[in-house]
């Protein structure tokens, strides 16, 4: 599948790429400055990284776990808005989502797609995050630390999949489809959306940022070869409902997850923003 397509009718390359700057700027690019600002916060903090906390998903009311459930689902509800908004913009080409493969045409390909590039990458990448951690260029990432309630599991799913629609739509889908229209070369547009999904992933450390490159890297051409996200927003969301589910059902109970969080200095993450791997966790209260 090639990226490149004639820009939508009436709509100029100038217009596309304000819009672009844009909706990246409500999302994902927004994300990716903060991250940096968290990381160069790391760096200039006592102590290695590896001694510090990155936490994806935590509490915004301890002790109020009504509160706290609104604003979990607040902010995964608005999270998805720029997502939205680019279903609208691609509207304008008569198709929508459907023109960048994310829609309920071939639910059960999808699935099987996903699942398998899922087993492929995520034991890979558990290996890369422990060797990273290890040798001091990550910091050790807490994929929960929400309270025992009833809604735990739930919420931690339903943020995994919002991470995964974000991302996989406007990083993969939108973005590339816009750079071809741009004109910029295929593999210009692998380099620029595998680079911006590195660097919201910044905040964790330069393991996060080199991991998460290599993915996206592996995503842009799984998304050339069969031409949908939907396999992709799969795969992703597998990834991160093992990583949070897994991570609250086992710590405390295997050793190694233990020893990574009893060397931490502080129990909270280190970063106001984004509290885990998109931008919906920026403007809200901690």
């Amino acid at each position: 599948m090639s990226d490149a397509s004639l820009p939508p009718d009436g709509l100029s390359r100038r217009v596309l790429r304000s819009e672009t700057f844009i909706v990246l700027a409500l999302s994902l690019g927004a994300s990716g400055v903060s991250s940096l600002i968290s990381f160069i916060g790391s760096l200039t903090r006592t102590g290695a990284l590896k001694e510090q906390a990155a936490t994806l998903n935590g509490s915004y009311a301890p002790g109020r776990p009504w509160l706290d459930l609104s604003w979990q689902l607040f902010g995964i509800a608005t999270a998805l808005v720029p997502v939205l908004l680019v279903a609208h913009l691609l509207m304008r080409e008569g198709s929508g989502l459907r023109a960048i493969g994310f829609d309920r045409t071939r639910p059960w390909p999808d699935l099987g797609r996903g699942t398998l590039v899922a087993a492929g990458i995520g034991s890979a990448g558990l290996a890369f995050y422990l060797a990273a951690r290890t040798s001091g260029f990550n910091l050790t990432v807490v994929p929960e630390s929400l309270p025992d309630v009833w809604w735990k599991y739930p919420v931690l799913i339903l943020s995994a999949v919002q991470n995964s629609v974000l991302e996989e739509v406007i990083v993969v889908g939108y973005l590339l489809r816009r750079l071809g229209q741009l004109g910029w070369t295929p593999m210009a547009a692998l380099v620029a959306s595998s680079v911006l999904r590195g660097s919201y992933h910044l905040y964790q450390g330069i393991g996060g940022f080199v991991g998460n490159v290599v993915m996206g890297a592996v995503f842009v051409l799984l998304y050339r070869r069969w031409g949908r996200v939907g396999p992709l927003v799969v795969a992703h969301s597998l990834l991160d409902i093992v990583a949070f589910v897994g991570y609250g059902l086992l710590a405390g109970r295997v050793d190694w997850l233990d020893r990574g969080v009893r060397i931490l200095r502080t129990p909270r993450s280190a970063f106001p923003v984004p509290r885990g791997r998109c931008a919906r966790r920026a403007g809200r209260p901690r």
